[in-house]
């Protein structure tokens, strides 16, 4: 047989009481109170949606002050912190700090930038007829964006590889 567990004001409680005093006390009342909605014909609208996992996990003192550090360390609340090395353990998934999250962002936008300036050389060189200095130039222009590219594509791989690593557990 299930056990049901909710938490009410003590206004509601008291009021409760009393109504359910006559009919047999607390339990037999709110078993015909969910007798009664379950034989009831469902709402339009259908089920409520399901509710995401709940998980409770004691820890020892030692272990709950060294999730709180991690937590911490990572600008998250232990459950948070908990949730993204199950989310890593399970879809090999990284979970970054928000400072982190929108350096990455600010990262993916220069990446779009330099990918837009790219495009715009590539095209102006295969539509003009260019030669000598200019081509050099055009050249060389898109050698440096190259360049710029190669290094924030660096700073993104490190910034991923950094954060599973921080999530693996070592055997």
């Amino acid at each position: 047989m299930a056990n049901l567990s909710i938490r009410v004001s003590d206004d509601l409680l008291t009021r409760f009481d009393a109504a359910a005093g006559g009919q047999g006390g607390r339990a037999p009342t709110l078993r015909r109170l969910m007798d009664e909605a379950a034989t009831r014909p469902p709402s339009p609208g259908g089920r409520l949606p399901p509710r995401p996992l709940k998980l409770t996990v004691r820890l020892a003192a030692d272990d709950g002050d060294g999730l709180a550090r991690e937590a911490a360390s990572m600008a998250l609340t232990p459950n948070g912190w908990a949730a993204a090395l199950i989310r890593h353990r399970l879809h090999s998934k990284p979970t970054f700090p928000r400072d982190q999250a929108v350096a990455l962002l600010a990262i993916q936008g220069e990446v779009r930038r330099i990918g837009v300036n790219v495009n715009q050389i590539a095209r102006a060189l295969n539509t003009a007829v260019m030669e000598g200095k200019v081509l050099d130039l055009e050249m060389a222009s898109l050698d440096a964006l190259r360049t710029e590219l190669r290094a924030h594509m660096f700073a993104l791989r490190q910034a991923f590889e950094g954060n599973l690593a921080y999530w693996a557990v070592e055997p």
